[in-house]
């Protein structure tokens, strides 16, 4: 069994997905997920896991999903673990991130993590004040680039949703540390259900780095050396 995710944009109307299924059918395939991504403008951005009986078969795949009037497909790529999840990742990656017992610690889980349970090829957390990269996974860009990417984007109308510069990569910050999460991968654009994941991983490492300053504070505090 071969395990692909497919991206692709289909018109939103009734019966649309399930033309596509019809066809992943045709090659004997199985669709084992799916994501919805985007809408907007009479079209939808959905990613699918399809199971394929034996390998050689994606150019099939992508040529029947092509019959169906309006789709196109944007992007298949094989998923090395043939029990991908999206969901499990994401609440693989909370508690992961949640049970980090210190600032280096929770740095290096979300480079880790992130990069999985966003798709990214690289992934990195930067420091807002230095520009230095405190920790990254995959073939990052420069250091330099990485800083004026977040500086560019800090001037734009758009930096609330964190979609200025390149669509293949996105950024949150996290406030209370004052560094900013990266992730990017080459060529395939992030969609808005994607972006609002950055948001939502950021927004849950951010709070953590609170919870270790105040747990930090008070067991620093001279009372504690007292009792």
């Amino acid at each position: 069994m071969e395990t692909y995710v497919v991206r692709l944009w289909l018109p939103d109307r009734p019966g649309a997905l399930g033309q596509v299924a019809s066809r992943i059918g045709a090659v004997r395939g199985e669709i084992g997920g799916i994501e919805i991504l985007e809408r907007g403008a009479g079209r939808a951005i959905d990613e699918l896991v399809v199971d394929l009986p034996e390998p050689g078969l994606e150019d099939l795949l992508v040529h029947e999903i092509g019959q169906v009037d309006g789709v196109d497909v944007e992007e298949i790529r094989p998923v090395a673990d043939a029990l991908h999840d999206p969901r499990l990742d994401a609440l693989e990656t909370v508690a992961i991130l949640v049970g980090a017992g210190d600032r280096e610690e929770l740095i290096g889980a979300v480079v880790v993590h992130s990069r999985r349970a966003i798709g990214a090829d690289w992934s990195a957390v930067v420091d807002l004040e230095d520009g230095s990269v405190l920790a990254a996974e995959g073939p990052v860009p420069a250091p330099a680039w990485l800083v004026a990417f977040v500086e560019g984007s800090q001037t734009s109308a758009r930096v609330a949703s964190g979609e200025a510069g390149p669509d293949d990569v996105v950024w949150s910050p996290l406030p209370s540390a004052g560094l900013a999460l990266l992730v990017g991968r080459d060529g395939t654009a992030y969609r808005a259900r994607e972006r609002r994941s950055v948001a939502a991983l950021a927004r849950i490492v951010d709070t953590r780095f609170r919870e270790l300053a105040r747990f930090s504070s008070l067991t620093n505090h001279p009372s504690m050396g007292r009792r």
